[in-house]
């Protein structure tokens, strides 16, 4: 989970990225507490427990390590399909997931849902017809999206025809239309695209990123209690700190990054800032550090309440943008070509709890209210009135 960034003539405080943070995990902080009746009474909640925190950081340090040493190895293109396969199969059950969740609503919501993605797959139909993004799948790609889009606006016209007008159960043909125009789009304007314009880097791949992140948090935050993150929180830096100066999580972020999969959001430095090549500068940070933001957040939530949640979310954002500041010269002093993002977002999390924990134990208790036992005693001795 690294932190890449372009090397810069002199130390810039960058605005886009923080603020993209604070922004990103925030929303799904509070969004994850509107939504967790709904999310329980569809998936089944349970809990991490140690052993299961163990098992989930062993599990990602040999996935990476595998991942970065392959592509070092033997940058095949069997491996490369494969985990384009495998990762475009995840993203695609965790959109069907969400949105399958939230498609029992009203006639009327699912019908403006419907004609929403009918919109969108229309328009991605007809820009692809333009000259800069035509190219030799340009009739294929138009059939794909004008199917998707007859798809969508017949949803709306089928459930005009429906008699109901109360909530429904979830509906499948509402919950493939997210999943659906995310499919095209990748494989139409990433995977068998060669035309003059790129939309997918960095547009819609910032644009999914943002979102999967988003749905990430909002889906695992449930899952682990105020002990197990913090286990989850030393283990996982630990494991980013030898992965990214050994250099596989760099090689894999570098991996997912060439496949177009949105596995990190490209933001461009704000200020504008320009590198030693002359090229606008920009920052590069992983889902899975978005992720390790918002659990955090929202187990400071859980521990300590809203307004601690929201100042502990100012300041890892703000101890990341200080860190990215210094960034170029770090990795410069290092050798390396990334740094370990966690480090940066826990160094900013950590003082807020720890000052909480402290005043919290330091604050003295209230004795609890004494009870007016006398009056309760003469109520119950009342003689009984007839």
């Amino acid at each position: 989970m690294p932190c890449l960034a372009n090397v810069e003539a002199m130390p810039t405080l960058d605005i886009a990225m923080p603020t993209a943070l604070f922004l990103t995990v925030l929303v799904a902080v509070i969004l994850s507490k509107r939504i967790e009746g709904k999310l329980t009474e569809t998936v089944e909640q349970k809990e991490f427990k140690t052993r299961d925190i163990l098992l989930l950081v062993g599990f990602i340090l040999i996935v990476v390590s595998v991942i970065g040493y392959t592509a070092i190895i033997n940058p095949g293109v069997i491996f490369e399909n494969a985990l384009l396969v495998f990762f475009l199969g995840s993203y695609t059950t965790l959109l069907f997931t969400f949105s399958f969740i939230f498609s029992n609503t009203t006639k009327t919501r699912t019908q403006i849902i419907s004609i929403g993605f009918g919109i969108a797959a229309t328009i991605s139909g007809i820009v692809s017809l333009t000259g800069p993004l035509g190219d030799a799948y340009t009739i294929y790609r138009t059939i794909a999206f004008f199917a998707l889009a007859t798809f969508c606006f017949g949803t709306a016209i089928f459930e005009q025809q429906k008699l109901t007008t109360k909530k429904d159960k979830g509906r499948w043909y509402v919950a493939a239309q997210p999943p659906a125009l995310f499919v095209l789009l990748f494989i139409f304007f990433n995977v068998l695209y060669g035309g003059a314009t790129q939309i997918w880097y960095p547009y819609l791949l910032d644009i999914f990123g943002f979102t999967f992140a988003i749905l990430i948090i909002m889906y695992l935050s449930s899952l682990f209690t105020w002990k197990t993150v913090g286990i989850f929180a030393v283990l996982l830096t630990i494991m980013d700190i030898f992965l990214v100066f050994t250099g596989p999580m760099v090689t894999a972020a570098k991996t997912f990054t060439g496949l177009g999969l949105p596995v990190l959001v490209y933001l461009p430095k704000i200020p504008i800032a320009l590198n030693e090549a002359g090229l606008m500068a920009y920052s590069g940070l992983g889902l899975g550090d978005y992720f390790f933001a918002g659990i955090l957040a929202a187990q400071t939530y859980n521990k300590f309440g809203k307004k601690t949640a929201i100042v502990s979310v100012v300041a890892m954002a703000l101890a990341f943008g200080i860190w990215e500041m210094f960034l170029p010269e770090i990795t410069m002093f290092f050798n390396i070509e990334g740094f370990p993002a966690t480090v940066c977002i826990i160094s900013g999390w950590i003082p807020i709890v720890a000052y909480k924990l402290l005043t919290t134990k330091n604050s003295p208790v209230s004795p609890p209210a004494t009870p007016p036992t006398a009056e309760i005693t003469n109520e119950l001795n009342l003689p009984v009135q007839q």
